[in-house]
This record gives structure tokens, C-alpha cells and sequence, in this order.
């Protein structure tokens, strides 16, 4: 592809905003009278509204009320069929309320909803209960979505908030309303709601009090317990280091950037889920940043200290380090988005140290982001910089409340269901345990990456700014792999799979079974687990996603020794194990246990 010189880039700069390392700054700063006044103010009723803006709650319902308002053919087609569902269900009831009659569904749950799969609720009166608020669930959907004239994101707004008003009022919540907590109270006597209120009060004074849950996995001992040792730390990152444990290795280390949302080890779990002990069995001379988790004084570290105190940092160590001329590099989740901006300005600067770039479930272009775009937009970005502007940073409930109202009925009314009415015992697994060590990020790295990438989509549109210049991924030429995960609600698939467009280079993208992070922990013994491969040439026709999915044939098993084979490819010839590094510490490093 022939280049053209960039001689010059200008930017629109409204009156009296200024360009802090490409990012436009209009929040004051603390102590400036009127504005920091109405952040304050904000920053108080965040608080209470777990951090979403009532503003952006009225403005999408007046859009939806007003606009089905308007609407009488909408609101016919709601008449008819709210009338049809309750004629139904009456049906339903008459004929469930009779002896010995099993009277055919009026609705079936979704594939997903696993709240009403108990025999018991087949038995009356939990059946007609049942499917009364499948009905009920069903008409609210219908009435949130298809309204002429509303905005996409209000719309989806919307029917977020409906159904999780509903999913509130589920039968399934309540005691006298769900035949399995009925059953089990008998059994036990009652014991299962008293341990259970019991429980509920030691979670909600932890809560209450900050602290973090307790958990039999802890880093060190029994997480991230591959063998490594820091080898260098500076104010945001310590490098960890992990030398294969074969007798040659690949000429060419990898580089390993997580998202700075969650601690490291997510891919470093017991040793049987520990991508990096699959790796150094491999010959892979691995290396993986660990992030610093920021305090209130880290205010101000911006996405370009991520970048130059991150990923740029551990490929000058790497490389004075090892003595490699250049570095595999992968980044996971944000960690990959942060990847692509440092590896789309080292080809602008003619910088050749990477090999080649691995993003795993990461985002590139933010069009399509999934359901967290329920929570991005002006306002609620307002909201949330106010929010963090008065303590310097997110908070890790915050960013773990967001997450859970996406699956509230996993996350929250099933855990609570099985805790506090059922006195289930909890289930402890590695991911939990690495689900629930979240970190926090700071105010203004941020408040960049969700003004930037998710509200102004700067990177994939070639307006994002390191140094001072705009960045292009169309300038990266090294060969590219990236992994989407099927079910991800954070990094859509389709989304992730943009790459191929964006990018101009050869691109193999997998697809691969499970979610977000169930998908990339997928040990070659971790049971039924799928994927679909292929490389896309710079020199053919673009394919898009749905045609991809339906053509490139499926292979059981896990992915890891598919991308481990592109890997080695990459990684050059075997040879004799780079010189050692001194040790700082021993791996997991300090930064991995701050609370």
C-alpha cells in the first residue's frame, strides 16, 4: 500500500478548551468555584445511583414515551397482543388448575433463563405464576423495542431498564412463590433462611465497610504461581519474566499486556488454567506486565503513561534484556486496544520491534461495543468523570456493578437465590477468585478511554493522538492474529472481528466457544470447547462476519495449540535460552497484591 506523507494534522479546539496529549480537558480542576460545585454535586448523587446518570435515564424514556405517544399503530399492535397473552394465560390457568391435566405452554423461557427449569415449576400454582411473567416479560420487550422515530441507544436503554425492574419482581425471588426454596425450607426446617439471613448480613457489613470478599485463592500460593521473577518495576508497571523449561527456546519473546481492569494472573491461574505454563512448555520466553492498581494520587495517569510506561517500557527491557531484535506482542481486552495504539505508532515512527500482534477478545473499533454501551453516553460519561473526579479514580464496585446488572440473572438474583433463600455453600474456583480481585483506573486514563474510543471511535476513524500526531491502523504490516469469543457481551465478537477491516495486513481471526473469559481460559483439557480459524490476505476480498461464521468450518477443542502453532511461526528458530535477567523479586511481584 503506498503511503502519504502526513505534513500537517489540525484539530478543531473550541474557545476556551485546551489538548492535554490529545485528549480535550473541559473538567476542572478541584477547588475551581462554579464547576467544581455542579462535580460535586454529582459526584454526591453517583453514590446513590450506583454511578448511572438519572439524566440519561429521563432523556431515554421521554424519547420512548413520547415517541409511542405518537404511535397509535404501536400502540394498537401492544393492545392486541397484551389482550391475546392475558386471554392465554387465563386459558393456561383454567386448564392448569384441573386434576391431572399438563396443559401446553403458553411461552417458553429463553434458551438462557434457567430460573423457572425446576420440576417444581410445573406443578400448580407456580406454573400459571411462571407463565404469567414470561408473558408479562415478553410484552415489555415488544413495547421498548421497534418504536418508530426512538434512538437505537435509548431504545436499548430502555429495555435494559424494564427488564431489570422485572427480573426484580420475578417469582423466583420469594419465598412463597417458588416451589424449590419451599421445598427446601421444609427439608431444613427453616435453618436454610435463617443461615441465609445470617450470611446476607456478613456480605452487606463487607460491603458496607469495603472489604473484599475471602477467598481460598490467593495469588502467589495459589494463583499465578508459575515460576518468574520481576525484572524491572517503575510507578505503573512491575515486568514479570518466565523462561521456558525446555532445553531450546524460541528465538523471538512474547509479550503479554493484560487489561489493567482486573490483575494479571487471569492468565496465569492454577497450573492447569495457566496460558503462561502452556506457553513456556512451549519454549516461549514469555513476558507479562503486572499493573500498579492506582490510588487517588494516580489522578491524573492519562492512557499515553499506559502506553509509554507500559507496553512501550517492556519492549525496551525485553529487548535490552534478551538482546531480541523484536517481540511477539498480545494484549487481552483493553490491554489489546492498548496494544494496537502503541504498535499503530511505532510503524508510524518506523519502529520495527514487533513481530507480530495477538489481540484476544480486544476492541479496535467502538461502533459496535456491546452491551456496556448501555452506559456510554454524554451524559453518562459526564456523570461517571464527576464520579470519579471527587476520589481520583473508579472504584472497583462501580466497574463490578456495571458488569453484574448486564447478567443480573446469573449475578445477582441467582447467587442470591442460592445464598440467602437456599444457603447454597459457595463455589470457589480460580476465575472467581481472579473475577472478584478488581483493580481500580484512574480519573483521567479513563475518562480518555471512554471519550475517545467508545464515544468518538478516534483510533478506528485515524483521529487518536500519540505524540502529538494521529495514528493509523492501516500502518501496522506485521502478521496479526485475533481471538473473539462467542458469547462475550464485553467484546462482541463481530466487533473484535472489525480488525480484519481496519487493518493492513494479513489477519487470522478465531472464533472461539465460551464468553469473555471463559473463552480465553480454554487449557487443551478443559472439555467441550470449539473454535473456528482462518487467515484473511491483505490481497483478497473482505469477508464479513456473518459470512465468515457460516463458511470456516468448526474444530473441537481448545484454541491455545492452534494460536501457539501461528506463535511459533513468529518466534523464529529454536536456539540456547536467552541470558538471565536479575531478579527484583520473584513473580507474582508487590503490584498484584494491592488491595
Amino acid at each position: 500500500m503506498t503511503r502519504v506523507p502526513l505534513t500537517s494534522y489540525c484539530a478543531y479546539q473550541p474557545e476556551g478548551s485546551a489538548w492535554q496529549g490529545g485528549t480535550l480537558h473541559e473538567t476542572p480542576e478541584r477547588g475551581t468555584d462554579n464547576a467544581a460545585a455542579d462535580l460535586l454535586l454529582n459526584a454526591i448523587l453517583a453514590r446513590m445511583t450506583n454511578s448511572v446518570s438519572p439524566a440519561a435515564l429521563a432523556t431515554a424514556w421521554f424519547d420512548w414515551a413520547s415517541h409511542l405517544l405518537l404511535a397509535p399503530s404501536k400502540q394498537q399492535e401492544l393492545f392486541v397482543q397484551g389482550t391475546t397473552s392475558v386471554v392465554s394465560w387465563l386459558r393456561y390457568a383454567a386448564e392448569a388448575v384441573q386434576p391431572h391435566c399438563d396443559p401446553c405452554q403458553v411461552i417458553e423461557p429463553l434458551a438462557q433463563d434457567r430460573r423457572f427449569a425446576d420440576p417444581g415449576w410445573q406443578r400448580w400454582p407456580y406454573n400459571v405464576l411462571s407463565q404469567g411473567f414470561l408473558l408479562q416479560q415478553q410484552w415489555w420487550h415488544h413495547a421498548t423495542m421497534g418504536v418508530r422515530g426512538v434512538s437505537p441507544h435509548h431504545s436499548e436503554v430502555i429495555t435494559f431498564v424494564a427488564r431489570q425492574l422485572l427480573d426484580c419482581a420475578a417469582p423466583s425471588n420469594f419465598v412463597l412463590t417458588n416451589p424449590v426454596v419451599q421445598a427446601a425450607t421444609l427439608q431444613a426446617g427453616g435453618m436454610n433462611l435463617l443461615s441465609g439471613a445470617m450470611r446476607a448480613a456478613v456480605d452487606a457489613s463487607k460491603a458496607l465497610g469495603g472489604t473484599p470478599a475471602d477467598s481460598a485463592f490467593m495469588p502467589g500460593r495459589d494463583v499465578a504461581i508459575t515460576p518468574g521473577k520481576v525484572v524491572l518495576r517503575n510507578e505503573l508497571i512491575e515486568l514479570l519474566r518466565y523462561d521456558p523449561v525446555t532445553p531450546q527456546v524460541h528465538a523471538t519473546p512474547l509479550l503479554i499486556v493484560p487489561a489493567w481492569i482486573m490483575k494479571y494472573y487471569i492468565l496465569d491461574l492454577s497450573p492447569h488454567n495457566s496460558l503462561v505454563r502452556y506457553l513456556v512448555g512451549k519454549g516461549h520466553t514469555v513476558f507479562m506486565i503486572s499493573w500498579k492498581n492506582p490510588q487517588a494520587d494516580d489522578r491524573d495517569l492519562g492512557m499515553e503513561d499506559y502506553r509509554r510506561l507500559g507496553v512501550m517500557a517492556a519492549i525496551d527491557a525485553i529487548c535490552a534484556q534478551t538482546g531480541a531484535a523484536s517481540v511477539n506482542a498480545c494484549g487481552y481486552c483493553l490491554g489489546g486496544t492498548l496494544l494496537s495504539i502503541a504498535a499503530a505508532a511505532m510503524a508510524r515512527d518506523g519502529d520495527d520491534r514487533l513481530a507480530s500482534v495477538t489481540l484476544l477478545a480486544a476492541q479496535v473499533d467502538f461502533t459496535e461495543p456491546g452491551e456496556l454501551s448501555l452506559f456510554i453516553d454524554e451524559s453518562e460519561v459526564s456523570y461517571l468523570e464527576a464520579a470519579m473526579w471527587s476520589q481520583g479514580y473508579l472504584d472497583t464496585r462501580q466497574m463490578a456493578g456495571a458488569f453484574q446488572l448486564l447478567r443480573s440473572n446469573d449475578l445477582i438474583w441467582s447467587r442470591r437465590l442460592k445464598h440467602y433463600l437456599l444457603n447454597l455453600p459457595d463455589r470457589d474456583t480460580d476465575l472467581m477468585a481472579w473475577n472478584a480481585d478488581a483493580t481500580r483506573m484512574p480519573y483521567r486514563m479513563h475518562s480518555e478511554y471512554l471519550r475517545q474510543l467508545f464515544l468518538h471511535n478516534d483510533l478506528a476513524h485515524g483521529r487518536y493522538q500519540v505524540d502529538g500526531r494521529p495514528v493509523a491502523l492501516t500502518d501496522v504490516e506485521v502478521p496479526m492474529f485475533a481471538v473473539g469469543t462467542l458469547t462475550d457481551h464485553v467484546a462482541p465478537w463481530r466487533s473484535v472481528y472489525k480488525i480484519v477491516l481496519l487493518a493492513d495486513t494479513d489477519v487470522t481471526f478465531l472464533l472461539t466457544s465460551g464468553g469473555h473469559n471463559v473463552g480465553v481460559v480454554a487449557p487443551p483439557d478443559s472439555g467441550k470447547r470449539s473454535y473456528q480459524i482462518a487467515t484473511h490476505s491483505q490481497d483478497t476480498a473482505f469477508i464479513d462476519a456473518e459470512r465468515w461464521h457460516a463458511c470456516v468450518p468448526v474444530v473441537q477443542g481448545s484454541w491455545w495449540p492452534a494460536w501457539e502453532a501461528w506463535l511459533a511461526d513468529q518466534a523464529g528458530p529454536l536456539m540456547p535460552p536467552p541470558p538471565a535477567s536479575p531478579a527484583l523479586d520473584a513473580a507474582p511481584g508487590r503490584y498484584v497484591l494491592q488491595p
